[in-house]
């Protein structure tokens, strides 16, 4: 078997020097801000965040805040984010956050797991971005810089596998302070550098030990083609939950059907968010929970 390549004190001196200026790094972020991010960070880039994180933190500084709204106010905060469960899971977590926790954030791996909407990424990269815990944070960027200058594969499997944790674990320093930042780190050289389409390498710190580029870079396993927005019952979901959001009380289900004329599908999407807690039937009208 080949050595592999010692690529991580050469990507945490690149991200001394790179690293994105972002909100929820900074010095005196919280856990709770972290926390928030990771939520919302959740399938939608960095871009699309930056405002709604900061008008999250200002109106809800810290978890009894948001806990002691209605779940509908975090729907409606949520604003065009996208996948708006995570805004009823992240309400639920500060719940939680405040009835088990005194109001604070866990700093333990388990208990962070046990809260609403918390899967093993997201524990992994509170534990680790918010207090410093040597944790495994494997996520798409990181599994494909890891794919890439280790494995010579330009995209992760479909479904994380144990050699990638495997390996992952390999990797992490054994410092919590250092494995905290070479979290961060691996996962930064993903986003802005080892990009799933029209990689940097001319900018990556490891490319000269690259399995992946000293391959030719080859594109042996293509990533799916996402499902197209427009007409979709997400886009569907979408325009009901505008419309309650725009509104100072409870609707009547005429102001729904000018939302969006495909009845079939506007039935369909309503159905959905009702099962799933998005939207509360008030009498005969509609409105956030």
């Amino acid at each position: 078997m080949a050595k592999r390549p010692e690529v991580v004190p050469d990507i945490l001196d690149w991200y001394a020097e790179s690293a994105r200026d972002l909100p929820w790094r900074a010095a005196d972020r919280t856990p709770w801000g972290v926390l928030v991010s990771e939520f919302m960070l959740q399938q939608t880039p960095v871009s699309r965040v930056l405002r709604p994180w900061s008008a999250w933190l200002e109106r809800w500084p810290a978890p009894a805040a948001l806990a002691a709204e209605p779940a509908g106010e975090a729907i409606r905060a949520w604003g065009r984010l996208g996948y708006p469960r995570r805004a009823l899971r992240l309400h639920a977590a500060a719940v939680a956050i405040t009835e088990r926790h005194g109001g604070e954030v866990p700093d333990d791996h388990e208990a962070l797991l046990a809260l609403p909407g918390v899967g093993a990424y997201t524990a992994a990269a509170v534990a680790s971005f918010a207090f410093g815990r040597r944790h495994v944070v494997l996520d798409t960027n990181v599994r494909r810089v890891l794919g890439r200058v280790i494995g010579a594969t330009a995209y992760p499997p479909n479904h994380q596998t144990a050699t990638e944790r495997d390996l992952a674990e390999q990797l992490v320093p054994a410092d919590p302070a250092r494995a905290a930042r070479w979290a961060a780190a691996s996962m930064e050289l993903g986003a802005i550098v080892c990009t799933a389409r029209n990689p940097a390498c001319g900018r990556c710190p490891v490319a000269d030990r690259c399995a992946w580029l000293a391959a030719g870079r080859p594109d042996n396993a293509p990533p799916r083609r996402g499902q197209s927005y427009a007409g979709t019952d997400r886009q569907c979901r979408g325009a009901l939950l505008a419309v309650l959001r725009d509104a100072d009380e409870p609707v009547v289900g005429e102001r729904l059907d000018l939302a969006w004329p495909a009845a079939v599908q506007r039935e369909r999407a309503l159905a959905g968010l009702l099962a799933d807690g998005l939207v509360v039937r008030v009498g005969e009208r509609y409105a956030l929970p």
